[in-house]
Parts: C-alpha cells; structure tokens; sequence
C-alpha cells in the first residue's frame, strides 16, 4: 500500500547566516530598556491586534476634501514666502504634495497682490499638479485694506496668476499686535470675512495662526459659507509670543502674560463636536483641516477620528524643518508618517470613554 504523502506547510522564510542568533542577542540587551509602564501608554485607543493583516503600502482610503481627492489626509500648513529659502521650501513642499497626494497652503502672498517680483516663490502649480488642493493666503489686515480701496478685485487676479484653487485669510490679531511693525485692525475679523465672502468667486478658507479659537468664534465661522476652518491652534509656533521675543522695549515683558492664552486643537474638536450636536441641520461650512501641536501620525489620527466633521490634519513646522534640510529628508519622514497611518487604521480604535 502507498503511503500517503506529507502535507505541504509551504516554503519557510529564510535569513541569512547569523541573523537569528544577532536578534536573539539584541532581544537580550535590550530587553530592560524596551519595558514600557502604566503611565506611558497611550490611552486614546484601544489596540485590536486580531482583525487586520499588515498594511500594505498604499492601503489609506482616499479622502475627498475641497472639491478634489487627497490619497494622504495630510495638510502642509501655510508657513513661508517672500524669504531667501522661500522657492527651494515651496518647490520641495510642492513636489512632496504631488508624490504623496496631500494638500498646500501657501505663506503669506501679501506681495503679490501688486507685484510679480516674488512670483516665483509661490508659484508651483506646475509642480504639484492639477489634481492636489493648492490655497493663497492673505491676512485680514490686508483684507481691510483691500475692501476700503476697491480692490478686491486683486485678490482673484492674484489666485489666477498662482493657479490657486481659493483663498486662506488668517486671522492673527495677537501676532499683529505683540509684532513691533505690526497692522492694526479697523473692523472686526468676522466682519471682514463676510465681506469678502460676499465678493469671492473662489473658495475661502479661515485659520488662526498659533492660538486657535474659542468656542463663539469657531460657531460663527462654522455658520458660514466657508470651504474649511483650519484650527492652527496652540501647541505649535505661537506666533504671539514669536513676535513679543522680537519687541526690544518693556512692553515686552508687560505684554508677556497675553501669549499664553488659547485653545488645543482637542478642544477645538470637543467644541465642533458640541456645535455640530446643536445645530438643527448641516452647519455651513463642513470640512476642517486640524492643526497646531500635531506632532505625528498618531496625533493625527486621533483627532480625525475624533471630528464630527470631514477633517485632515496639517503640520508646518516638521515639514517645514526636513523640507529645509532636503528633498529626501522630506520625503522620508512622509512615508514614515504615512505609514504610521496605514497601521494605526489597521490596529486602533478610539476608546468611546476617551473620545473628545
């Protein structure tokens, strides 16, 4: 009688000569120091180890945000222009938003509102593509004096010219007070926006730059007709306090106390949540790009999940510090953060008694 053949259990994956016994070894010496305790957990979620393969690379659902499709739900934050290293910045900033899907906000583009001498700086359509959400920004104090010429009409001719898909206006009354050369506002912001909103025939889209903002102001913006509110909200570059280390005379440290107010983008998105909860309705404005003290993918993450509404993330400073060092140093830590994405989707949930 034959005997009846082994049952196959498939090839077995090799190493290379001493492969095992080097693990092995670094398990031993590192075995103390890998011990994490009780109270550096993380306890925003629940890790659920039983349901998902390992990622594959490319495996982040695509997100449809301002009209286009972002295969990377990550937001570069508005944060140079009309500086030395302003073009090189924007270029690499530009490209790594083309290979990884992910949107841009433009620094300040006050410059170009009359002159195309720093054109170059800012313009890179051609570079991010035409599929990538690419935003000009102005701030409310050039907004004022725009509406009080009868200018507005410059604000179009220069989203034209950029090839921009719409507007940021920022609003940064702290910033513009503590700066020494700073603007001073006429009108309320809130009233500015209005106006502009009145006239635009591109989307706009509201941020704070370094504080964030309390629960009033982020109820007004939501209650218009605005294509997102980016939170830029404390924990990042606080800008108040950037411009008062400027200041040389004793309202420096007079004024110091002011720069510590603010709101974290948690609270931010504990308020959305509230506003969204009260509302009979669809609020207005229904998409929000989360940033200010995000520090990684896992923040993030978090935060996004916690959002009643459609939400990205935005970083400026990180992106902004490996932009300055290379093209490849950029690229690296995106496909890192992207990554870190794909297993957090994979692996955690939001604890529901943890929930913002």
């Amino acid at each position: 009688m034959k005997k009846a053949d082994s049952p196959s259990i498939g090839p077995l994956v090799s190493e290379p000569p001493g492969a095992a016994e080097a693990r092995k070894a670094d398990h031993i010496e590192l075995a103390f120091r890998s011990q994490i305790h009780s109270g550096e957990l993380d306890e925003r979620f629940l890790y659920e180890p039983l349901f998902s393969a390992h990622p594959q690379e490319g495996s982040l659902p695509a997100t449809p945000f301002l009209q286009k499709s972002l295969r990377t739900p990550i937001w570069v934050s508005s944060m140079t222009g009309g500086a030395e290293w302003a073009q090189v910045i924007n270029t690499r900033l530009a490209k790594a938003c083309a290979v990884f899907g992910m949107g841009m906000g433009l620094g300040s583009c006050r410059s170009l509102l009359t002159s195309d001498a720093h054109l170059a700086d800012f313009d890179v359509r051609a570079i991010i593509g035409p599929d990538q959400p690419l935003y000009a920004n102005l701030g409310i104090a050039q907004l004022e004096s725009l509406i009080e010429g009868g200018d507005v009409h410059l604000i179009g001719s220069m989203i034209n010219r950029l090839e921009a898909d719409g507007l940021i206006i920022h609003v940064n009354p702290l910033q513009e007070w503590f700066q020494p050369e700073g603007d001073r506002f006429r009108q309320p912001p809130l009233r500015t926006i209005r106006k502009i909103l009145d006239q635009a025939t591109y989307p706009v889209i509201v941020k704070e730059v370094g504080q964030g903002m309390g629960y009033h102001s982020l109820k007004a913006l939501l209650q218009l007709p605005l294509a997102a509110v980016d939170l830029a909200s404390a924990g990042g570059t606080n800008f108040a306090r950037l411009e008062n280390l400027r200041r040389t005379d004793d309202r420096r440290e007079h004024w110091a106390p002011m720069v510590h107010v603010g709101h974290h983008a948690e609270e931010m998105v504990r308020w959305i949540r509230q506003i969204e909860g009260e509302k009979k309705g669809a609020l207005s404005c229904q998409q929000i790009i989360i940033s200010g003290g995000v520090r990684h993918f896992l923040d993030g993450y978090y935060l996004m999940q916690c959002c009643p509404l459609p939400s990205i993330y935005g970083q400026a400073s990180a992106l902004l510090r490996y932009a300055q060092q290379s093209e490849e140093a950029l690229h690296e830590y995106l496909e890192a953060q992207i990554r870190g994405l794909e297993m957090a989707h994979a692996y955690l949930r939001i604890k529901e008694d943890g929930m913002i």
